[in-house]
């Protein structure tokens, strides 16, 4: 059974949401961290709602509605999100006011909107979707977990089009406890939230398929990702030699897993555009989608080789902080 990708937004570091192929202009990181573009969240949600909503939220749910409105839906049959800090901000509110009121008279809004499914949450409320609805939080492999609920839930055919996103937010704690862990000395801190509308049935503005996803928790050696690679090809029909495309989470800096995997490839690294965090292979979702829509590329992000003519077959490949590892294969539809 083909899983379409009927629809997608982003809402990243570059203007990923003003409509244009990829962006407007590409965005260089300015230090060592990478902040959203905000769009103009008033578009989608009701101004006296906003005020309540922290950073993590209006992006997710940006996100969300970019999707449904790309894919002309406007009631999934169920929303799965996938997200390892949560909302980060609303966490660090919540549990300052704990320490400082000495836990007396909490306000419930600071806690209830600090949990991990509030995104999830919120997206379900505004589109009065009472469906489906789950949150994972598994580190680097949330959005992937995301990925694998849906492909089972539309392969059991109990749902035909799921909404599904992964996203993650930077605060200003946040950064400065990573960096003092030496964390973005080699990489660049980032951040964003991608959503996609998956069915069982092709969509006017679906061009792509998600044929595949694998995940590899702290592999022994780049040769046990190798085999990953060999079996998720495998099981959708395909070889190595059919891949016309990587991408790679690779920023630039020397990387071996990303050196075995990227040989004889031309490839494409998402991470300059959006940086690094536990989701951002939602991000890289979003952009190999938008290549096998366009058959082009943005030339700021190729990292090897020339671009074939027609592109067919792409791999996603990531690996965060070097243990959660990942394989998503994308295929033209």
């Amino acid at each position: 059974m083909k899983i379409f990708i009927n629809g997608t937004g982003s809402v990243s570091p570059q203007e990923t949401a003003a409509g244009a192929a990829f962006w407007p202009s590409f965005i260089p990181a300015e230090g060592n961290r990478r902040k959203v573009v905000d769009p103009d969240y008033k578009q989608w949600i009701d101004i006296k709602q906003i005020r309540r909503m922290s950073r993590v939220i209006k992006m997710g749910v940006g996100a969300a509605q970019l999707s449904l409105q790309e894919a002309g839906l406007w009631q999934p049959d169920g929303i799965i999100t996938g997200t390892a800090y949560g909302c980060l901000d609303d966490t660090g509110v919540f549990i300052k006011k704990m320490v400082e009121q000495e836990e007396q008279m909490l306000t419930p809004t600071a806690f209830i909107q600090s949990t991990h499914n509030t995104v999830g949450g919120q997206v379900a409320l505004l589109l009065g979707c009472h469906a489906y609805n789950n949150t994972f939080v598994h580190r680097g492999h949330s959005f992937e977990s995301a990925l694998l609920d849906a492909t089972m839930i539309l392969r059991e055919g109990t749902a035909k089009q799921l909404l599904v996103g992964g996203l993650d937010e930077i605060t200003h704690f946040s950064h400065a406890i990573l960096e003092r862990f030496g964390l973005f000395r080699h990489h660049v801190d980032g951040e964003g939230a991608a959503f996609f509308v998956l069915g069982t049935v092709q969509g006017p503005a679906a061009s792509a398929c998600l044929a595949g996803v694998q995940t590899v928790y702290k592999p022994a050696d780049t040769a046990a990702v190798l085999r990953a690679r060999d079996q998720l090809l495998a099981t959708a029909g395909l070889g190595w030699a059919d891949i016309d495309l990587l991408v790679l989470g690779q920023d630039g800096t020397a990387d071996a897993w990303y050196t075995a995997m990227g040989t004889g490839k031309p490839a494409l690294g998402f991470k300059q555009a959006c940086g690094e965090y536990p989701t951002a292979s939602a991000f890289a979702m979003w952009l190999a989608n938008r290549v096998l829509s366009l058959q082009q590329a943005p030339p700021e992000l190729v990292l090897q080789g020339k671009l074939p003519s027609k592109i067919n077959n792409i791999l996603i490949y990531n690996h965060h902080m070097g243990s959660h590892h990942s394989l998503i294969l994308l295929t033209v539809c």
